[in-house]
């Protein structure tokens, strides 16, 4: 479904991706992992098209989309559902709106339709009767899972997931999880999620790639992940101060 070939980018002449490659399947989760400023969120930049390689390309469905100009990117963009870090919900409107708002740029829908498509989905990630709230009469749980609902809403081929558990208590962290779970088996979509939570990568990745010094420094199955003889694979995802990885 998506092949990162030698993928390069440096910004003010730091290397942040140094010929990183990874194939994801269709139809897998795969997590990648690795420490903050490790370029994560760098990678899932290009695999959506907001940032262009200095070197190397992504494929989707064998569409180089680094190639493409803008008004095509922006359609094939379409095969795109995205949950970002902290929701980014637009605080100026109601639930159903966020949730609905790729439909309304994209599709001829009415603004009925629109709403029972977004009332459908919140249902979906467990949440009845909140339409007509506004996110700032929200929990940090929910906006997540109202995030998740507009990151669904356009039916998407691929999800992108920002650090989802972050900001979260072990319980909605770990309800989270159930529904990216949840959400591969009824939509069969692939997906990448980002993060270094060691609790959720184990529990929602098909696999796991661990992303070092710009980089795949080794991927596998989470038992593959678990019991790696690589030091800094290791040190990671114990968490441990002492090796080859250097707090700064």
């Amino acid at each position: 479904m998506i092949d990162i070939l030698n993928l390069h980018k440096s910004f003010n002449h730091k290397h942040v991706l140094s010929g990183v490659n990874l194939r994801i399947n269709r139809g897998e989760t795969m997590v990648v992992i690795g420490g903050s400023g490790s370029g994560k969120s760098v990678l899932i930049k290009h695999v959506i098209g907001l940032l262009t390689p200095d070197e190397g390309s992504v494929l989707v469905d064998g569409v180089d989309i680094s190639h493409l100009r803008e008004k095509d990117l922006n359609e094939f963009r379409k095969k795109y559902g995205m949950l970002f870090q902290a929701a980014a919900l637009f605080d100026s409107l109601a639930v159903w709106e966020n949730v609905g708002f790729g439909l309304m740029q994209h599709t001829p829908l009415s603004k009925k339709e629109i709403r029972e498509a977004a009332r459908r989905k919140l249902e979906m990630v467990g949440l009845k009767g909140i339409e007509d709230l506004m996110p700032s009469e929200l929990s940090g749980g929910m906006r997540k899972r109202v995030g998740l609902a507009r990151a669904i809403a356009m039916e998407p081929e691929i999800i992108l997931y920002d650090e989802p558990t972050t900001g979260l208590d072990p319980i909605m962290a770990d309800a989270i999880n159930d529904l990216i779970i949840e959400m591969k088996k009824r939509l069969n979509v692939t997906a990448i999620a980002i993060t270094h939570d060691m609790v959720s990568a184990y529990k929602i990745g098909d696999r796991i790639a661990m992303l070092y010094e710009g980089k795949i420094l080794e991927v596998g199955t989470p038992d593959e992940i678990r019991k790696s003889a690589n030091p800094v694979v290791q040190q990671f995802i114990t968490g441990s101060s002492v090796g080859p990885i250097k707090a700064v």
